[in-house]
């Protein structure tokens, strides 16, 4: 189980509705996250499969990452239980957190050799550009997105990225979100336009 925050922020009755569903010892935060789990639950068997899970959010977490995750992550006859949900949800939704970006480096190493070289970023930034095709956008060139993350990122060996050099580039969770996750890439790379002038996030792109 994956801890991010402490017995400080435990559920406050002032609270305001929108700060508890931000608090995860909160119960409208546990209502909101098992509604969302029995929502994905289509076949209603108290499971996850990995068609299940990627609607979670926008929809858009690339299927190579599901993939991962089914391999690396607890799973009953190749489903997700809530548990597991749970952990994959608390480092979704906290990637700025150094336990969840543990939790995505692990999945994003497949060597498992503690790092991240060219060879991982490509296989998995592969699976957003064919995402890319599909929505019938141009795909952007990996060699880009490489220097981009390598330049955001500045590990200590220019050739590979360890856990640690993430956490302390404080741009863990934008180079997490660019491998994984189309909406998220998509957002990344229009940032510049997407942000109005007075300062609103940029909308997510539509489901389709």
């Amino acid at each position: 189980m994956i801890y991010l925050k402490g017995q400080s922020e435990l559920r406050d009755e002032e609270l305001s509705k929108d700060s508890q569903e931000s608090n995860w010892f909160s119960a409208p935060s546990a209502l909101r996250v098992y509604g969302q789990y029995l929502n994905l639950d289509k076949d209603h068997n108290g499971m996850l499969s990995k068609e299940e899970l990627s609607r979670y959010g926008t929809g858009t977490l690339t299927s190579v990452f599901l993939d991962r995750v089914f391999q690396e992550c607890l799973t009953y006859d190749g489903e997700m239980d809530y548990k597991t949900y749970l952990d994959f949800v608390l480092a979704l939704e906290n990637r700025k957190e150094p336990a969840a970006l543990q939790y995505i480096f692990k999945l994003l190493d497949i060597e498992n050799k503690g790092s991240l070289n060219v060879f991982s970023l490509n296989y998995f930034f592969r699976a957003i550009q064919e995402q890319m095709k599909i929505h019938g956008q141009d795909p952007v060139a990996f060699h880009d997105v490489k220097d981009e993350i390598f330049d955001m990122v500045k590990p200590r060996d220019p050739y590979r990225i360890t856990l640690q050099d993430l956490i302390q580039s404080s741009q863990g969770d934008t180079v997490c979100t660019i491998l994984i996750d189309l909406n998220g890439f998509w957002t990344y790379e229009n940032r510049e336009v997407l942000v109005a002038p007075d300062g609103e996030s940029p909308a997510d792109i539509e489901d389709t």
